[in-house]
């Protein structure tokens, strides 16, 4: 799931502020402490081969972020694939792998734990 700003709904219009808010963006259902995360990924980054090993060979945590620039593609382990591009929020289930369609940063946030697991898990695949 992903939304552009445009299209995150605006609940107030205040001079000098504006908010807006997407309801029902992901649930958190279960998950204690959340992660706050900064990725930079190079054009064509496909991390789905760092990804075998784990459970469905995908990430296996949700994770709820920004792009701040570039554009990153979300590889579903259903094979649907969904893009979020510069200045989208996004939100990835668990189940996923992701390629990066450009020089991409995005912010993202997500339960420590699991998403601990699958970065110590692509460490290890890397450090051989």
């Amino acid at each position: 799931m992903h939304i552009a700003k445009e299209d995150i709904p605006v609940q107030i219009d205040l001079p000098g502020a504006v908010a807006r808010q997407q309801k029902d963006f992901g649930d958190v259902t279960g998950f204690g402490k959340m992660g706050a995360e900064y990725f930079s990924f190079g054009n064509g980054t496909d991390i789905t081969e760092l990804l075998h090993g784990l459970e469905g060979n995908s990430c296996q945590s949700p994770h709820w972020g920004y792009v701040v620039k570039g554009a990153i593609t979300a590889l579903y382990s259903d094979n649907t694939e969904e893009t979020s591009r510069e200045g989208d929020m996004f939100y990835w289930p668990p189940g996923h792998s992701v390629r990066a369609e450009e020089d991409t940063d995005i912010v993202m946030f997500s339960p420590q734990h699991e998403h601990g697991l699958v970065i110590d898990h692509i460490k290890r695949k890397t450090a051989r």
